[in-house]
């Protein structure tokens, strides 16, 4: 018998299309949702019933799939720096079919990540997780989903007047969601005194503004520069630490809304690998927030130019003219690098919207007809 399949589900049918539009209106709502929903998800953070033993715990693995998987790896930092745990993302396959050894299954908390909820292996491995003696905390947007249900306690990420598109708003909310609990794990071991622990729950929705100010900018330059990298067959987004996770979900809203592929990468493994690729001029982006990898991020992004890469700098407004880049995407605001996904992760919703406009294409456009020529062909010859 054939396995099932566990990813999306082909496109139906008549099915209606989605407009790509609808990613510029999803991150113009960032800022609001950060600002209305941070105190919601953070009272459901603290209220995780005793069952959970975050005291107890050594421990936590993230499961996910797609933009869970990649905001499992932006997150990764913080758990271990703010909560003073191990933690190790690890996509939903791998966890169900392979295992996560642990010599200490009561110590180990695994955060099962689904935006609907329903996806089949990520459900899965929340069941593993309590069946080897684990606990289960399911992070989603449905509260009455199968993966809430198979979980010992569920953070509810809802959010209103939601609408179908690839993930841009559900995936701040698993991002937020899981910083709150790395906070509050770390409160609970200790890690963290109550004043600290406020602290820096405060500093997430007071990123709003900042929020805001980049993505307005991000759509005025992502319009332009779609124009100019549009005759491109494959983009390269680069980053490591949080910004790992950040360049594997831009990767992701690229391909999913414009069907450009579309790589993200660690910046050191670039180097031994993606470099050799031609042509020598493709689109390269380095997501380099201050941190412990930004003098790398710079070392990398001026080799990539040196081998006539296009490249694309995503660096704080102010750190732009350190970049000797192609193209400029500046981010607004200050940040410490375990937040640094909130605010990174933004030019990828314009950016994709604007290739999709710019190629006549719609998202999640798997099993439709290719559009008639003049449509995704009109940029083949166009000059950078």
């Amino acid at each position: 018998m054939a396995p099932a399949t566990t990813g999306p589900a082909p496109v139906p049918a008549g099915a209606p299309v989605i407009a790509p539009e609808v990613m510029l209106r999803q991150a113009h709502r960032l800022a609001d949702d950060l600002r209305t929903r941070t105190d919601d998800f953070d009272e459901q953070v603290r209220a995780l019933p005793d069952a959970v033993r975050l005291a107890a715990t050594e421990s936590v693995v993230i499961v996910g799939d797609g933009d869970s998987d990649h905001a499992a790896r932006a997150v990764e930092m913080a758990f271990r720096s703010l909560a003073g745990v191990d933690c190790r993302p690890v996509s939903a396959l791998p966890h169900t079919h392979y295992g996560v050894p642990s010599a200490v299954p009561g110590r180990v908390l695994t955060l099962a990540v689904s935006a609907s909820g329903r996806t089949p292996l990520v459900v899965r491995a929340a069941e593993q997780a309590r069946a080897d003696g684990g606990t289960a905390v399911a992070l989603t947007g449905d509260a009455a989903s199968p993966l809430a249900r198979s979980a010992d306690a569920t953070v509810q990420l809802e959010l209103p007047d939601r609408e179908p598109s690839p993930g841009v708003r559900t995936y701040q909310a698993s991002l937020l969601g899981a910083l709150l609990l790395a906070i509050r794990l770390g409160q609970a071991r200790g890690r963290l005194g109550r004043g600290d622990a406020d602290a820096l729950r405060d500093e997430l929705p007071g990123l709003a503004g900042a929020v805001e100010a980049t993505v307005d900018e991000m759509t005025g330059r992502t319009r332009q520069l779609a124009d100019r990298i549009a005759d491109a067959p494959v983009l390269t987004v680069l980053g490591s630490g949080p910004s790992h996770g950040t360049a594997l979900y831009g990767a992701a809203k690229v391909i999913e809304t414009s069907a450009v592929f579309a790589t993200g990468q660690d910046l050191e493994e670039w180097c031994h690998v993606e470099r050799f690729a031609r042509p020598t001029d493709l689109p390269t982006f380095v997501v380099a927030p201050p941190g412990r990898s930004a003098r790398h991020a710079r070392h990398v992004a001026q080799r990539a130019t040196a081998l006539g890469r296009r490249l694309v700098a995503v660096a704080p407004a102010d750190d732009l003219p350190d970049f000797a880049a192609w193209a400029h995407l500046p981010v607004h605001g200050q940040v410490r690098e375990e937040f640094s996904p909130l605010l990174y992760h933004l030019f990828a919703a314009p950016l994709a919207c604007h290739l999709a406009q710019r190629l006549d294409r719609t998202p999640f456009a798997a099993g439709r007809p290719e559009p008639a020529a003049g449509g995704q062909d009109r940029a083949h010859g166009a000059s950078p």
